[in-house]
């Protein structure tokens, strides 16, 4: 079926996969990487790929921009993409910049062309990612993010709310890692909630962040959410 991925083998049932599009109201995306793995799972999710070396890297919060529909603090009537994922890997070097560097001195330059009173910055939605890469289960016991009161007395536990992320279908899920989480920050002028994080780093999240977890396979839809291309999830 032309569209969507197949997984599986013959001893298990086919899964279809929508891709982006089906699954997020026609929503168009695309992701830029150097990755040839993570190039191949984009293009299979519907994604349009882009490669480093066809962009002006120079200019590259302004090319971002005019790709989603804004050129000199402007909304142009058409925008190429909804959404676009910008993928670098651990000590890969762009424009002269390592990994961090590169992330912080994009992710300024889109701050100061986002000033919340232009258009940009009303329409904008920006979130950034920090992943742990491979992680080991006796290697988590400072990077657990489960709750602690759930085990002090396991009558009890059933008093205390769970987050939404534990839950599938009315039961507990059991398929989650509770270490080395990806980390998630996010921005939109007058819709995210500011908390007193000022680094990124597991301590600052967990002893300073204004949110908890949400499963890795349903941030995508609330991005989506905010982008007014599905519907809200969880509470």
């Amino acid at each position: 079926m032309v569209g969507r991925e197949f997984v599986g083998d013959k001893s298990q049932e086919m899964h279809v996969v929508p891709t982006v599009p089906e699954r997020f109201n026609g929503m168009k995306a695309a992701i830029i990487t150097n990755n040839s793995s993570l190039s191949s799972l984009g293009s299979r999710l519907g994604l349009n790929v882009l490669h480093w070396n066809k962009l002006n890297l120079s200019l590259l919060a302004t090319e971002l921009l005019k790709l989603l529909g804004f050129q000199e603090g402007k909304t142009l009537e058409t925008n190429q993409f909804d959404l676009i994922f910008v993928h670098v890997g651990a000590d890969e070097k762009i424009n002269d910049l390592k990994d961090i560097e590169f992330i912080t001195h994009l992710v300024g330059e889109l701050m100061h062309m986002a000033q919340p009173e232009s258009d940009i910055g009303s329409r904008l939605h920006m979130s950034i990612i920090m992943s742990y890469g491979a992680t080991l289960d006796d290697d988590n016991s400072i990077f657990v993010v489960s709750d602690a009161k759930l085990k002090i007395n396991n009558e009890l536990s059933l008093l205390f709310p769970r987050q939404s992320y534990t839950m599938k279908g009315g039961k507990p899920n059991k398929n989650i890692r509770h270490y080395s989480p990806m980390l998630v920050g996010q921005w939109q002028n007058a819709v995210t909630r500011k908390d007193m994080v000022e680094e990124f780093s597991f301590r600052d999240f967990i002893e300073h962040g204004g949110n908890l977890v949400i499963p890795a396979d349903r941030f995508l839809h609330e991005v989506a959410f905010k982008l007014w291309k599905a519907p809200k999830y969880g509470a």
